[in-house]
């Protein structure tokens, strides 16, 4: 018996992995976060499956339906949304299955960064302008930052921010990034990137914090900030460059 975490993606059915896909398609057991995976990414689980929406249970109430299927030798599907290695909760999970001694695997999914990227047609690293992408959130009630994670200590690198989880937190943002980033640096909000509702809202750093609030967004966004977004005239690369040599191709003499 083996449990598999599967990384569902940021929202869209077909962002998921066929190896995520084809294991939900043989797995007795089908655990998902049901506020996070549409349910189009478990429609594919057997008929005689049983599947749970994780989103009301506690951790052992979780961990005790593993151990079920474990003693009937069934494969569990846990799917959790995005990628699940990025504040996916599954480190704890993984804990209580060591101890059990339950084998379990890691299937990785589309991250919820990558898809927001997608959705607005840019890059998030452009040449002799940001080459660094942090992954990130704030402190809200739920879990503090563990200390020199603080915002503003990640602001003084100038790096392509993805902050994840606070869209409640906007004040916070904006007076912690300002004197680093400016009050013109873009900031973007994207709302259920990939959903059928995925909603857009383009800001500065200066304006975010209202345009959040006009649209009432509380939950389930992601936002961007950094020099990227507003950026047109970065040189080009020297990966395609003419007279760059590599081993791939030398320059001709």
């Amino acid at each position: 018996m083996t449990v598999y975490f599967i990384g569902a993606g940021p929202g869209a059915p077909d962002l998921i992995t066929l190896c995520g896909l084809r294991l939900i398609e043989n797995c007795q057991l089908c655990l998902y976060a049901g506020s996070l995976v549409p349910q189009e990414v478990v429609a594919s689980a057997p008929k005689s499956a049983r599947i749970i929406d994780t989103a009301p249970l506690t951790l052992d109430e979780i961990i005790a339906e593993i151990k079920q299927a474990e003693t009937k030798g069934i494969d569990t599907a846990r799917v959790h949304s995005g990628d699940p290695s990025i504040y996916g909760a599954i480190a704890e999970q993984m804990r209580r299955l060591d101890r059990l001694e339950i084998d379990y695997e890691i299937v990785p999914g589309v991250p919820a960064f990558a898809a927001a990227a997608a959705a607005l047609k840019t890059e998030l690293t452009l040449p002799e302008v940001a080459q660094t992408i942090i992954l990130t959130r704030t402190a809200m009630k739920s879990s503090s930052m563990p200390k020199g994670e603080e915002l503003e200590n990640l602001a003084r690198t100038g790096a392509t921010l993805a902050i994840h989880l606070s869209v409640r937190n906007l004040a916070h943002v904006r007076r912690a990034l300002e004197p680093e980033y400016g009050a013109d640096c873009p900031a973007i909000i994207i709302y259920r990137a990939t959903w059928p509702d995925q909603l857009i809202i383009r800001a500065t750093l200066s304006t975010i914090a209202a345009k959040a609030r006009k649209a009432k967004l509380t939950r389930t966004a992601l936002i961007l900030v950094g020099r990227v977004f507003d950026n047109h005239d970065f040189r080009d690369s020297a990966l395609y460059d003419s007279a760059h040599e590599h081993v791939l191709r030398n320059r001709k003499t």
